[in-house]
């Protein structure tokens, strides 16, 4: 509908794909997404971190600060009208590297359990941000390691 208005109008349309944003204040329950909230909440709390599937399925997390920079200079460029892009990082790691990671900055005692893996879960979900950049120059710059002690911080905190 987005794409008509702008083919037919001109209207100054911009559509943004994000993947798997995360941070501080996002919601650990729930059954979609959320891994990075959820294994904090759980490695932090010592219980069992839930893994669906075997952990070899790979997503990409861009901390969320990163994210609303990218929409806001996308917001405000002009080369970027009419354009579809993808928002998040290029940098893909496994379900089970997450654990572990978060695992090792909470020093948490947490088993990890597996779960069954829904039958529409992606196998593989990382964007093509090639065309961000080439539009706005923009990647992230907030790694996965220092968003994730940014996270672990924030929940740390809200529950005491």
């Amino acid at each position: 509908m987005f794409m008509a208005y702008y083919k037919q109008y001109g209207l100054n349309v911009k559509i943004a794909r994000i993947f798997n944003s995360y941070g501080s204040r996002l919601r650990e329950d729930g059954l979609y997404g959320r891994a990075v909230s959820r294994f904090v909440k759980q490695a932090l709390t010592n219980e069992p971190i839930t893994i669906y599937g075997d952990g070899t399925q790979t997503r990409s997390f861009c901390y969320i600060s990163d994210t609303i920079t990218c929409l806001m200079l996308l917001a405000v460029n002009e080369k970027s009208k009419g354009e579809v892009v993808n928002i998040g990082s290029a940098q893909e790691t496994t379900i089970l590297q997450l654990t572990k990671k978060i695992k090792q900055l909470t020093k948490s005692k947490s088993k990890l359990t597996y779960h069954l893996l829904s039958k529409d879960d992606p196998k593989r979900r990382c964007p093509d941000t090639s065309k961000i950049k080439k539009l706005l120059g923009w990647k992230p710059k907030i790694s996965l390691e220092q968003g994730l002690e940014k996270t672990i911080k924030w929940f740390a905190e809200s529950q005491t």
